[in-house]
């Protein structure tokens, strides 16, 4: 199989502030306590399947420099450069549109750069029935997660059986945007959604006919990067057209509206890392359920989030609440309401606080 793959490495963490910041992402950093960033760990995941001149990242400009140090292995030529972050969908046409070029109508995989995986053998096995079912359909395929328990935090796929596809393959009928506590129970209880992991697999000609489709604005501007490919005008072409995108993301602005598209169920331990609480899912704990990181000491504390960059935090009597102490901020917040913290990114940029973003 012509196989590719693509690495989504530009977004901004802002979740996971006040450690993930713009100089340096979430995908950048190690969550895990084991050295290797997110970014490493996904570029280790697909070069399993696919050898490394065969993997692109696309990024902002901003982090050329970062995944140039982080990944030495990958092609210089293969490192895209986002001139302004437009979403998904312009991100995943610039990388169809070279890839297309240079290696004809592949198969690609996409997977965004800030995913964990604890099962790594069972998630190359999902990726690989992706591709194989994504050459074989001529569909959209994205792969869907068993959900584990109902959370709140994650989009859901409903599925059904489709008659056109090949066994283990399924229909997607809708996505439906995060639940609330209730909705996320009767997902889970009915057996009929998935989590949506945002990892995808399509042919390159698929995707970009699909976007010509749905995204016309994205299309005419694809076509001309895919024009440019390979050419000493790329860089300009690029430069000059990109901005001009429209911002939206792969799930609204196509697969919601496409008609071929599919799902491989997948369970591999999957955590999309959203926010401070999956920590607790992903790292190691205390007996008491506490992640803590750095020079941290706890008393009749329980569930917490707890992370020092340098001087000693002292937690006495708490419960799931996180606390994230840097040299020049300190956020104290509920667990439960970890998925809020963007409203504190937002003000400090309303206030012109960029130092601190």
């Amino acid at each position: 199989m012509n196989l590719t793959a693509v690495i989504m490495a530009g977004g901004i963490g802002e979740r996971f502030w006040p450690q993930s910041r713009v100089d340096c992402p979430k995908q950048f950093l190690s969550l895990t306590g084991d050295g290797e960033t997110m970014l490493q760990k996904t570029f280790r995941r697909v070069c399993g399947l696919v050898p490394a001149e065969r993997v692109f990242v696309v990024t902002n400009g901003e982090y050329q420099g970062l995944v140039q140090t982080q990944l030495p292995e990958l092609p210089a030529e293969n490192l895209l450069r986002e001139p302004v972050s437009r979403n998904t969908a312009p991100c995943i046409a610039l990388a169809a549109s070279v890839i297309a070029k240079r290696f004809g109508d592949s198969v690609m995989l996409v997977l965004p750069a800030d995913h964990i995986v604890r099962h790594e053998a069972i998630c190359a096995d999902a990726l690989t029935r992706a591709a194989m079912a994504a050459e074989e359909t001529r569909g959209l395929v994205t792969i869907g997660i068993t959900p584990s328990y109902p959370e709140t935090g994650y989009g859901y796929i409903a599925f059904s059986r489709a008659s056109d596809a090949p066994a283990g393959v399924y229909q997607v009928d809708s996505f439906r945007e995060k639940p609330d506590a209730e909705t996320a129970r009767h997902y889970v209880e009915s057996g009929e959604y998935l989590w949506n992991s945002g990892m995808f697999a399509w042919r390159t000609d698929v995707y970009l006919d699909a976007v010509q489709t749905h995204l016309p604005a994205v299309g005419a501007i694809a076509q001309k990067l895919y024009d440019a490919a390979g050419t000493p005008d790329f860089e300009a072409v690029l430069e000059s057209e990109f901005p001009s995108m429209p911002a939206i993301s792969v799930d609204f602005g196509i697969l919601e509206h496409e008609k071929r598209l599919y799902t491989i169920p997948g369970s591999f331990g999957w955590d999309d890392v959203g926010s401070w609480p999956a920590l607790r899912r992903i790292a190691k704990t205390d007996t008491n359920g506490n992640y803590r990181s750095g020079d941290v000491l706890t008393a009749g504390t329980k569930n917490c989030i707890l992370q020092s960059s340098g001087r000693l935090l002292a937690a006495v009597g708490l419960e799931n609440i996180i606390v994230v102490d840097t040299p020049d901020a300190l956020l104290v917040c509920d667990a439960d309401s970890a998925q809020s913290i963007r409203k504190i990114t937002d003000m400090l940029r309303e206030q012109g606080r960029g130092e601190l973003l």
